[in-house]
């Protein structure tokens, strides 16, 4: 007989015992903690990893190991152990041990029914994961003489009776299960969860609570918080069983209800010890922890205990609580949380409880959840808003012109777009729900309807729910949970703020934005793009007057109009921002966006302005540009039509001076777009300070500002040392930067962006995770080039990669000043800076 190696060891669990996570498995390792709790948990011997790993590769299984540890006869469970607990494993075998002996002993101590119940739920149990025959062959349900026939149909199969050694049953039960974690699907499906390839698993054996007998019998589940909410509640589940002529089986309530009997009624003395349990293990194990349990006549026996399953607004509230009473430390508290779970928090959410119909999947562009009346146009929402009557904006893409449809919609849906398309930006901007690129719709705007997979026909008016967060179109309203911005919420986002070391501002272009940058506690305004503030109703006209004046002077006279409109804007934004640096950014995209496009629209622009339509016609045709992105914008405009960022700046230098006057002085940041030359830089930069001057004399007052540049070409970055000359800050907006480094249009990109990630071409979407090897390395030349020649220069990221934890952790690790995102992307960039800070700190910056 092959002798056992060395290596293949069984141990008991003790208090004492060397158990180790890594080296048994978390499961091992949470049953010795409650066994050092003094908790009443059955026999358990552990197998360590090397052991299962031994098993696997076929090393022999000496009996007689087990029969020393276990005894000639026993009833045992084996439950896998991996180092992880997400990793998964195999999955539990019950009642390794029944045969006809054990058979006979529980026949006579609870009955007949029962004990071949468990005999039968074993054979069929080892019958299909040991021996590995079809599970339709053992599909009976328990009664008379189904026993008798499933042991036969297993003694035909395998030409051999089923196994009576306990011993050799539990060997086999062993190998099955280390050899299943071996399997290339259970390989593939842990790495999934992000397992090492080298991962590897334990395996726990543990002496059976039956849970039956003729008292008070059964088992359940309990724990101490709501999954959901994160508050302090018992929940769980108790299916009791009383032995007599036939088993009864009675699901119990735990705690007293109006609804029915409860265990905590029923034995008040076994629910008070599950309490006492249970704090213990929340203050040892330093975690909510969810108990299995099982009663035997009264007896209670602590089988397992996991890790509570929680949402994200459970996630903030139990590791808050844990740190306020000293469970746990602060940091600690922090790392618990993933930042992007917060992104839930600040919106309403789909219950995870409700039932859902699912009418189309799309990319989860903007998280959160609304339920509203189909629209297909920005004049249909406005008038819904009129009514007070909630409605999502379906469109084929999102234009310029459909910001005040968005702003009326509480959630937007396109056919086409991904992740950095207008809608999903402005979405996230706005804090709408929105999903792109849902190319499982088809839209007719001429019937206003669009069809769904299996040809299921949506109109306007018809009740839709969008669930932002996934990406999924839901029939009809769902039930909500409501934002989750508690005092749990601002806590850990305070604790992160103590330990962070980069700046996180926020992209405003609205009084209203900068009121939600502020309430998330944003560092300032990184990006404040001015251009959205011209889409109302009153400015547009001007806006189009100003486009269509035919002289500099007629463009002035315009112009001034806009003033007035242009230093309230501002004015408010400093006033909301209570002195934190507010960056604005020059007007930056192509003319035409503000003209319209259709002939009823031209029609009306004609009426408006007073001129023949052939004219408006003429002009609009000679404003259109075949790639307006790489055209006629950003500071291209500031250097042919200056008279608009002269505007500009009169506006922030005066919003500037009367923002001062009640409180400390104002430092604007004045932002120049699309820069690619030094001399673009020059020739703004000359009039920007000539109008300063011209407002210092007018105003009789004093002020200072920071002028800076927006990097958006590759050209920029890789001139940044002679730009930075005439810039005090270097702002990178990775949107356009990564759109020309690639080649790519963010707009269009999602119509294959799936296909070359699904066939390893890009490793992610580099418009929704930063490129660090291409568009990176830009930044990196651009940062180094730049404080090469402007040591005190300040380096920042404003583009919506500012809110991406993976492209936070490139900018801190480069040394970025801060960055910049949407404002309902501030909490997750708060608390992923501060993950960042406790697992990479830098010198000299306290933790």
């Amino acid at each position: 007989m092959q002798k056992a190696p060395e290596q293949m060891e069984f141990v008991e669990l003790t208090p004492s015992a060397p158990i180790k996570t890594t080296t048994h498995g978390w499961r091992a390792k949470c049953l010795q903690r409650l066994i050092r709790l003094e908790l009443p948990v059955p026999r358990t011997v552990a197998l360590p990893c090397e052991t299962v790993r031994a098993i696997a590769a076929g090393q022999y299984i000496d009996t007689a190991i087990l029969t020393k540890l276990l005894g000639q006869e026993f009833l045992v469970s084996v439950r896998g152990s991996p180092e992880n607990p997400e990793w998964g494993g195999p999955g539990t075998v019950l009642n390794v041990g029944m045969n006809a002996t054990m058979l006979a002993r529980l026949t006579e101590t609870h009955g007949a029914e029962a004990a071949e119940a468990l005999y039968l739920r074993f054979v069929q149990n080892y019958a299909t994961h040991v021996a590995r025959l079809d599970p339709d062959m053992f599909a009976d349900e328990p009664g008379p003489g189904v026993l008798r026939r499933t042991l036969d149909v297993y003694f035909s199969e395998m030409d051999e009776p089923f196994p009576q050694d306990a011993a050799t049953q539990l060997a086999h039960v062993l190998r099955s299960m280390a050899r299943a974690w071996e399997g290339t699907t259970a390989r593939l499906l842990r790495q999934a969860k992000g397992a090492p390839i080298d991962a590897v698993l334990g395996l726990v054996v543990q002496d059976m609570a039956l849970g039956i007998g003729p008292g008070l019998s059964g088992s359940g589940t309990i724990q101490f918080v709501d999954s959901v909410t994160g508050s302090g509640q018992v929940t769980g589940r108790f299916r009791g069983q009383s032995q007599g002529r036939k088993e009864v089986i009675e699901a119990l309530y735990l705690t007293r209800d109006p609804r029915g009997a409860s265990l905590e009624e029923a034995s008040p003395e076994i629910f008070a010890e599950l309490i006492k349990h249970g704090a213990g293990a929340r203050q040892k194990l330093r975690e909510e922890m969810q108990l299995e349990f099982a009663i035997a006549s009264g007896n209670l026996a602590i089988i397992d205990a996991v890790r509570v399953v929680r949402s994200s607004r459970a996630a903030v509230r139990i590791a808050v609580d844990l740190a306020e009473a000293g469970v746990i430390p602060r940091e600690d508290a922090l790392l618990r949380v993933e930042p992007r779970a917060l992104s839930e928090l600040l919106h309403y959410q789909v219950d995870p409880r409700a039932p859902r119909d699912v009418l189309a999947r799309g990319i989860a562009a903007s998280p959160g959840a609304a339920t509203g009346k189909i629209v297909f146009t920005a004049s249909a929402a406005q008038a819904m808003a009129a009514r007070d009557e909630p409605c999502i904006l379906v469109r084929r893409e999102t234009a310029p012109e459909d910001i005040r449809g968005m702003h009326a919609a509480v959630a937007v849906l396109t056919e086409r777009g991904g992740m950095t398309s207008h809608a999903a930006v402005i979405a996230r901007g706005l804090g709408l729900p929105c999903i792109v690129g849902c190319s499982e719709i088809q839209i007719n705007f001429r019937d206003r309807y669009f069809t769904g997979p299996k040809g299921r026909i949506f109109r306007e008016g018809d009740v839709v729910t969008l669930d932002g967060s996934n990406g999924e179109v839901l029939v009809g309203a769902a039930a909500m949970l409501e934002p989750a911005l508690d005092d749990g919420f601002r806590t850990l986002l305070h604790w992160a703020d103590n330990v962070r070391d980069i700046g996180i501002r926020a992209n405003a272009d609205t009084p209203d934005d900068a009121r939600t940058a502020r309430m998330f506690e944003a560092d300032g305004i990184g990006l404040c793009r001015t251009e959205h503030m011209f889409f109302d109703e009153d400015r547009l006209t001007v806006m189009r007057e100003m486009i269509f004046a035919d002289t500099p002077n007629d463009r002035r006279i315009a112009l001034e109009r806009l003033l007035p409109m242009q230093r309230e804007d501002f004015r408010a934004l400093f006033d909301i921002m209570a002195g934190q640096p507010v960056c604005i950014r020059l007007f930056d995209p192509p003319l035409h966006e503000f003209l319209p496009h259709d002939r009823e629209g031209m029609r009306e622009l004609a009426e408006a302005l007073d001129r023949p339509l052939s004219e408006v016609t003429r002009r609009v045709d000679a404003l259109s540009e075949f790639n307006p992105m790489l055209g006629m914008r950003g500071v291209r405009l500031g250097v042919t039509v200056p008279e608009i960022y002269d505007m500009q700046a009169r506006a922030i230098f005066e919003a500037t001076i009367e923002a001062s006057q009640n409180g400390a002085p104002i430092v604007p940041e004045i932002m120049i777009p699309l820069v690619s030359a030094q001399r673009e830089v020059e020739i703004v930069k000359t009039r920007i300070d000539a109008v300063a001057v011209a407002v210092k004399n007018e105003r009789k007052a004093d002020f200072t500002y920071r002028l800076g540049v927006m990097v958006e070409t590759p050209r920029a970055a890789l001139r940044a040392g002679e730009i930075a000359e005439h810039a005090a800050f270097l702002s990178f907006g990775t949107n356009d930067l990564t759109q020309m480094t690639y080649g790519l249009s963010r707009d269009d990109a999602g119509r294959f962006m799936g296909t070359y990630v699904n066939q390893g071409v890009y490793d992610e979407d580099p418009f929704h995770i930063l490129d660090v090897e291409g568009v990176g390395e830009l930044l990196l030349i651009g940062a180094g080039r730049g404080r090469n020649m402007r040591p005190d220069v300040t380096i920042s990221v404003c583009g919506e990669h500012g809110g991406n934890p993976e492209s936070i952790a490139f900018c801190r690790a480069a040394g970025f000043d801060y960055v910049s995102c949407s404002p309902f992307r501030v909490p997750v960039a708060r608390l992923a800076a501060a993950h960042f800070a406790l697992l990479a700190p830098r010198k000299g910056v306290p933790i």
